[in-house]
């Protein structure tokens, strides 16, 4: 069971370890190759991909947690230290979220009426990855890939509550 659940940590941390590695290339190679996009003159494209790389390191860092505590303790807890760390970060995120939205408005007046909007399109998109990541991670868990989250999804027929929010709950609980 330790080494399953060992297993399933590394497989959360590097996962998003390597997202947050291969989405800068990935986004430097479509606005060199698709420079009519202008993705690099748009703030909203910015903040968007600043949102979600800064979450994406958010739940690197919360998952190599988990999984350092189980090989060091062999205890599955996260350090009360980091939960308080992504509780404070969560005010953060919201901020930008909020900003974001401004940002995106900000755009449009600026670029109106010659709107790049397969450009704004991207940055939108990834402005919706990032809220689904900021729900998935800190609210209501949307990510079920494997077997056993499958099941249980079927089994209870709602979502459940995510690993981080747990923390919280726990976090609030011990005061």
């Amino acid at each position: 069971m330790r080494k399953t659940l060992e297993k399933r940590l590394v497989y959360l941390y590097t996962g998003e370890l390597f997202s947050i590695i291969t989405f800068v290339p990935v986004c430097y190679l479509v606005n060199y190759v698709f420079p009519s996009l202008q993705l690099y003159s748009l703030y909203s494209f910015w903040i968007s991909f600043i949102l979600l790389e800064f979450l994406l390191l958010q739940g690197t860092i919360y998952w190599y947690a988990k999984c350092k505590r189980l090989r060091n303790e062999n205890k599955t807890i996260t350090p009360i230290k980091i939960v308080r760390q992504l509780h404070d970060l969560k005010l953060v995120n919201i901020v930008m979220i909020i900003t974001a939205i401004v940002i995106f408005f900000f755009d449009f007046i600026k670029w109106y009426p010659s709107l790049p909007l397969q450009g704004l399109t991207i940055a939108f998109f990834i402005y919706i990855f990032a809220i689904l990541e900021f729900i998935n991670y800190f609210y209501i868990q949307l990510s079920y890939d494997n077997i056993s989250d499958i099941k249980s999804l079927i089994r209870m027929r709602k979502l459940k509550y995510s690993s981080l929010n747990k923390d919280f709950k726990r976090m609030r609980s011990s005061r």
